[in-house]
């Protein structure tokens, strides 16, 4: 029998029924959590202990963070099903900036950025109508198409990979994601919505079977460890104050699209504007309570939005088990290292239909929106230079490197400021004589 419960955001359901779908969420989105770290780290010659402390501040960042926006503190918190995470988006400019002026003037600088994009968010409804729902369907499609190359990647074993594109990886792949398929389309409620759970356990015996899972890391991992604060002294430089400004600026827009892909996707509504600032407050808030952990910014999760559109599952509840499952990941660092031996190929063959139904929610805010022709101008025109110009990254080389860094490859950024331009300068009204030529051709 169907369990409504998991279907409404304040549905009361037990604690064991609620841990499944709560781990779900945990495994598609734990790599991609704490990869951004561990590159920084390698890229900016990090030891190795203090590594490891940060991937268990992130895993612990996340979870608060997560539960932050489900339960609000305050106007902090969106009081939605919104996984947070470590955000890609800064990584470019967090190696420029920690590889040049240090992981203390990096810190600092994600300190003071998330306090300006907290306040933003409190202020949102002074600003928020520059984002009326063309530009926000228009952000979601477009992160749904960004999303795609990194589904394919990690199907075909994780960029950089040795065995990138290897016979194992595409089997792996591929045979998790006809279990997602298949518990998608036969299953019935409760087994349909943990889709992708049953797709991830099956693809990572497989891939153990196939001795493509590594255990060593297990070896030296402590069994109970608490977070560190501050493992770098906060340094405060205006120009890298300023940068990574910018970049939750970009990160704001990622969140809105988020916030506005989740309501019309698993709650069948556009978002409140107070919901969309609460969401942006969060973000910024929280990304400041992360740099005093040594932590880069954290931002909503892409992938667990479009898991719970496909799934339908919203009980807050029930991911609020996923975040107390990241935090608990952080304290005992030896279950953690167990979630990172997930391979690429396993979370890509999930990843590929939640990804294309991040892209299904745009489409149909897209269709709520109207097809009038100021749509297709908008629409069209922001997805095909944003989509466009950043496949061809090169063309960008005659602009500063701030410009590079902010737009060069980040197709949302692009979009959205293109979708916000073109809705306040094209004409909002249809001509006058529009109606009276449709009447006489009658």
């Amino acid at each position: 029998m169907k369990n409504n419960t998991l279907y409404q955001l304040d549905g009361k359901m037990p604690l064991m029924q609620a841990i499944p779908f709560g781990l779900q969420h945990v495994l598609a989105m734990f790599v991609s959590n704490i990869t951004p770290i561990i590159i920084l780290a390698h890229v900016a010659g990090i030891n190795a202990e203090t590594s490891a402390i940060l991937i268990q501040n992130c895993m612990v960042i996340a979870g608060i963070g997560t539960l932050i926006q489900l339960y609000p503190i305050w106007r902090i918190g969106s009081r939605l099903p919104i996984v947070m995470g470590i955000s890609f988006t800064f990584l470019s400019l967090n190696i420029f900036i920690a590889t040049t002026q240090g992981m203390g003037v990096l810190i600092g600088a994600v300190i003071i950025g998330g306090l300006v994009e907290g306040l933003l968010g409190l202020f949102a409804k002074y600003w928020i109508k520059l984002v009326p729902h063309v530009v926000a369907a228009t952000v979601v499609t477009a992160i749904g198409f960004s999303l795609l190359p990194i589904g394919a990647n990690s199907f075909a074993g994780g960029v950089g990979a040795a065995d990138f594109g290897s016979l194992q990886n595409w089997i792996v792949g591929s045979f998790t994601l006809l279990v997602c398929l298949g518990f998608q389309v036969f299953a019935k409620s409760f087994f349909r919505s943990l889709s992708v759970l049953f797709g991830l356990i099956a693809g990572y015996i497989l891939a153990v079977c196939m001795g493509m899972v590594n255990f060593s890391v297990l070896e030296n991992a402590d069994l109970i460890s608490l977070p560190k604060l501050l493992p770098f002294k906060p340094e405060f430089e205006l120009g890298a104050v300023l940068s990574i400004i910018a970049i939750y600026l970009v990160s704001a827009t990622e969140t809105i699209g988020d916030t506005s892909a989740l309501c019309s996707g698993a709650l069948g509504r556009n978002p409140h504007k107070a919901e969309m600032g609460a969401s942006i407050s969060c973000d910024g808030f929280v990304s400041s309570i992360a740099g005093l952990f040594g932590c880069t910014p954290i931002t909503s999760f892409s992938q667990n939005v479009g898991l719970a559109a496909m799934s339908g599952v919203v009980n807050r509840f029930a991911i609020a088990t996923g975040a107390c499952i990241m935090i608990l990941g952080g304290v005992f660092p030896a279950f953690g290292m167990l979630l990172t031996t997930i391979p690429q190929a396993v979370l890509g063959g999930c990843s590929i239909m939640m990804f294309g139904s991040i892209m299904f929610a745009g489409f149909g805010m897209l269709a709520r929106c109207g097809f009038s022709n100021r749509n297709m101008i908008i629409v069209s025109l922001a997805l095909s230079i944003g989509l466009g110009f950043t496949q061809a990254s090169g063309m960008f080389v005659i602009f500063p490197q701030i410009f590079r860094t902010i737009f060069a490859e980040n197709c949302v950024a692009v979009v959205f400021l293109l979708a916000v331009v073109l809705n306040l300068i094209l004409p909002d009204k249809p001509q006058k004589q529009a109606p009276e030529i449709r009447k006489n051709e009658v």
